[in-house]
């Protein structure tokens, strides 16, 4: 048997995440002893362990740039080691722009800035309980291997993007679509090397008619290829056992290199061991299906297979119920809140989970929307802040606030706040929103 040993500090983030990672900064350059808990032994969440790449969008349909402050440090940041080409036109035609980033620099990038504003981490440890009085969390509990350790905090961030923190607290959470509660279907990405992207790109500007309605066809010649969907003659034809109607791959990071977004695992629970279980194994399979499908697409002859996701995956799970939940009207009609702490232009974009398609709404007006601070609050639990795809937020809506950018601005947004709860010595849910505005706008947030 070993001891628990105890850690203390005035904010705890759990989960490192892009979301966890900002939100650690963030509290760290506050001034707070903080600490970020991470389950795997690096940094990145579903942008390193399950390669969701590129990062989009930063910007709304028409180019304005939305969304800055921590996120887009970290972007020029990249860019001064040659691991980003910043953000880039969409060659899908989705969005406006995407920004391609090398997730093994970014990995070592998140550790310095996290480091460089005092923020101790913590690897290879698990949350598996929570010890919470008076509707306050005292500590969380890990599971590590150097035994049981105890972190006590004054305030705790939940960017699992699970609410597995939320949830094990006993802070109200919801799950899924209204009804069935099933949720988005996960995806086991992959990259191929070896990819001609000439060839691609001379195949799509003579076949145009196999690809998505919105490529910019006519600018295919000047701009540089960064993504590509369609193909759906030859999906149809290929008649794979995969619940989706095209192929979807982003270039990069190498010159040769393509990240494949195309398999679908549905009707599995991302919180459920077993269900997670199975969909390891029904993704792997998929992505040896798909990477010998696309052999046989022009450009794709001689492409194998260089690297897959550590884990599946997973678009969503369990939200916070908070005190306010973001509405599918508040994204499309492009809401502005007095509270804002964060904004967003990408649409909402949600994989049904079930059927093949997926069902988009654009946001109306100027193209964005506001994040209201109380998605960040959960019921409940006084001491308690949520960031990235757990925040409070319908099914529907969730399909844009879970996009990395909105969850890097979130998780600046919590952290920001969480230091001036410590500051003040009251609870989140009373921290002033003038003044975090303030804190936000002075760090690059963009909130208007």
């Amino acid at each position: 048997m070993t001891s628990t040993s105890i850690i203390e500090a005035d904010i705890v983030v759990v989960g490192g995440g892009p979301a966890g990672v900002n939100a650690a900064i963030s509290a760290g350059r506050s001034g707070a002893r903080t600490v970020l808990i991470e389950k795997y032994g690096f940094i990145g969440g579903m942008s390193t362990a399950a390669l969701v790449y590129p990062w989009m969008t930063f910007h709304t349909v028409n180019g304005k740039q939305v969304i800055k402050g921590l996120a887009q440090e970290i972007i020029d940041r990249l860019a001064a080691m040659n691991a980003s080409p910043g953000h880039v036109r969409d060659t899908v035609g989705f969005v406006n722009t995407i920004t391609p980033y090398h997730p093994e620099v970014y990995k070592v990038l998140a550790v310095d800035m996290l480091k460089e504003a005092g923020v101790k981490l913590l690897f290879h440890s698990f949350v598996d309980s929570v010890t919470t009085s008076d509707n306050r969390i005292e500590s969380v509990q890990l599971t590590s291997k150097s035994g049981r350790i105890d972190v006590k905090g004054k305030v705790f961030i939940d960017t699992t993007g699970d609410a597995d923190l939320a949830y094990l607290s006993g802070a109200p959470v919801l799950q899924g679509r209204e009804g069935d509660k099933l949720t988005q279907p996960m995806t086991m990405k992959f990259r191929l090397r070896g990819v001609n992207l000439d060839a691609v790109k001379q195949y799509m500007m003579d076949h145009p008619d196999e690809f998505y309605h919105k490529t910019p066809f006519s600018e295919l010649k000047e701009l540089p290829l960064s993504g590509v969907m369609g193909y759906f003659k030859h999906w149809k034809e290929a008649d794979l056992p995969i619940n989706r109607d095209q192929v979807l791959f982003f270039i990069g990071p190498e010159a040769d290199e393509v990240l494949v977004n195309t398999t679908r695992v549905q009707g599995l629970d991302g919180t459920n061991v077993e269900d997670l279980t199975e969909a390891e194994e029904q993704g792997r399979k998929q992505v040896l299906q798909v990477a010998a499908f696309m052999k046989t697409l022009p450009g794709f002859e001689k492409s194998s297979i260089s690297a897959v996701g550590a884990q599946i995956g997973i678009r969503e799970t369990r939200r916070i119920q908070g005190q306010y939940t973001l509405q599918a009207e508040d994204v499309v009609q492009g809401r502005s809140f007095e509270d804002v702490i964060a904004r967003s232009g990408y649409p909402m974009d949600v994989h049904d989970p079930k059927e093949k398609d997926v069902k988009v709404a654009w946001v109306e007006g100027d193209g964005a929307y506001d994040i209201p601070y109380r998605c960040l609050l959960p019921q409940n639990i006084e001491n308690l802040l949520a960031a990235g795809r757990c925040i409070s937020t319908s099914h529907e809506a969730l399909g844009t606030t879970r996009l990395t950018p909105s969850c890097m601005a979130t998780g600046q947004a919590a952290g920001a706040a969480a230091g001036l709860s410590v500051k003040h010595g009251v609870n989140p849910a009373l921290v002033n929103i003038q003044e975090l505005q303030e804190v936000l706008t002075a760090g690059g947030a963009l909130l208007n």
